[in-house]
Order: C-alpha cells, then sequence, then structure tokens
C-alpha cells in the first residue's frame, strides 16, 4: 500500500540567495557530479531549455536509495529564488520538491526545502533523500565560500 510522506528543511547560510539559488537550482545538474558524488554521479539533460518543463536525467550515487532519478521543473521564478520540480525513482510514485531561497538581513539566505512523496517505500527514502539534501545545500554554502567569484 502506498503512503504519503512529507518533510521540511530549512538551513541557513553566509551565502546571498541568488547565489545559493544559482548553484543549488540552477546548475546543480553540473556541479553535483563535482561536489557530491556519492549523491549524484552524472546527469544528462533530457529537454528543455532549463526553466519550466525542462527534465534532466540523474544517475545517483552510493548515499541515495535509488539508482536514477528523473527530474521535472513545475515552476521556476529567478528573481523570487524559488522552484518547485517533480521526481521520479525506483519506489516512489511521486515526489514533489518547493525550494526557496530568501535574504537574511546578514546578507547570506535561508533555504527552505519542502518535500511531499509517494509510493510503497517513500517514507524510508525520502528521509534517506531528506539527508542527502542537507548535505548538499552544506557542500554548496562551502564551495560558495571558497570561490567567491563563482555564481555571482
Amino acid at each position: 500500500m502506498a503512503s504519503t510522506n512529507s518533510w521540511t528543511l530549512e538551513l541557513e547560510s553566509k551565502v546571498s540567495a541568488p547565489r545559493k539559488f544559482r548553484a543549488c537550482v540552477m546548475d546543480w545538474h553540473t556541479l553535483a557530479p563535482k561536489l557530491a558524488p556519492h549523491v549524484i554521479d552524472n546527469a544528462h539533460h533530457v529537454e528543455g531549455d532549463g526553466g519550466i518543463g525542462t527534465v534532466r536525467h540523474y544517475n545517483c550515487g552510493s548515499a541515495v536509495p535509488f539508482n536514477a532519478m528523473k527530474k521535472k521543473v513545475e515552476f521556476f521564478d529567478v528573481d523570487k529564488c524559488e522552484c518547485k520540480y517533480t521526481i521520479e525513482c525506483d519506489g516512489v510514485e511521486t515526489s514533489t520538491w518547493n525550494i526557496k531561497m530568501k535574504p537574511t538581513a546578514n546578507g547570506g539566505s535561508v533555504a527552505m526545502v519542502e518535500c511531499t512523496s509517494k509510493g510503497a517505500h517513500a517514507n524510508d527514502m525520502m528521509l534517506k533523500a531528506k539527508e542527502s539534501a542537507a548535505e548538499m545545500f552544506k557542500s554548496v554554502e562551502a564551495y560558495l565560500i571558497a570561490n567567491p567569484n563563482a555564481y555571482n
């Protein structure tokens, strides 16, 4: 029987919202295999121009509980640093992710991620995906701090 599970993640960062959004959302398919190959082994473009309707295929690494996933952009607003996408992967019927990067008073940002998934193994798999997402945001922050000219 399929179950529905949700989680939220809120992470503060010293990096500005636009830089974090560009790295974590807009260019994650390129950056992930470099920063977190145990999460994303490689990715390739399937269709679209990077905006709404874009589909990318990801081959996942050992830290993720599925071998591959397909991610489709459903909503995308660069100015507001917000997006929504759906993911298809083994053991999960549907998974919807909402990501918002909000600026903070100190020039940094707060990433807010909401995920809702449905499937026979959705709970276990998506909790592991939550851990991977938290690690991803932290590794991107470290990369951006070490490379202050990246994603400006």
